[in-house]
């Protein structure tokens, strides 16, 4: 149940944002075993003229970058599962904004279980819930 948030340098696209959309949910289903089915995406355009890395726009540069934020409940995953989603979330986006700055970012947020949630309940709940049924 991550939410992902994607920021990149681009015009507002929809079918861009489908493919990332689409590409992200696959690779975090794989990688890290998130169901995609309440996996959420939000991507967000930033003008490349407003994005800076080293003192100068990404205009200036010539190039995009992206910024991914994904929240996931903490221990879920090993720091090889996350050594590996990284990896194949900077090759996805080379290739879907056809290449990237080197200082494009991905954040994995572990967060507690008991701090994170969707439909009105924690992971905490819903992990405890799921241990009762089965006894």
């Amino acid at each position: 149940m991550p939410i992902i948030n994607i920021s990149l340098t681009n015009k507002p696209d929809t079918a861009l944002s489908a493919d990332i959309a689409g590409e992200i949910t696959e690779i975090t289903a794989r990688l890290l075993r998130k169901d995609p089915t309440i996996t959420a995406v939000a991507v967000s355009y930033i003008d490349p003229q407003h994005w800076f890395a080293g003192g100068k726009s990404l205009a200036e540069h010539g190039t995009n970058t992206f910024w991914l934020d994904i929240k996931v409940v903490d221990g879920t995953n090993t720091k090889l599962e996350l050594e590996a989603y990284l990896k194949a979330i900077f090759e996805a986006f080379g290739r879907l904004l056809g290449g990237v700055h080197e200082e494009s970012y991905a954040f994995v947020h572990e967060v507690p279980a008991a701090a994170y949630g969707y439909g009105g309940k924690t992971q905490e709940f819903r992990f405890i819930s799921g241990r009762q049924k089965a006894a």
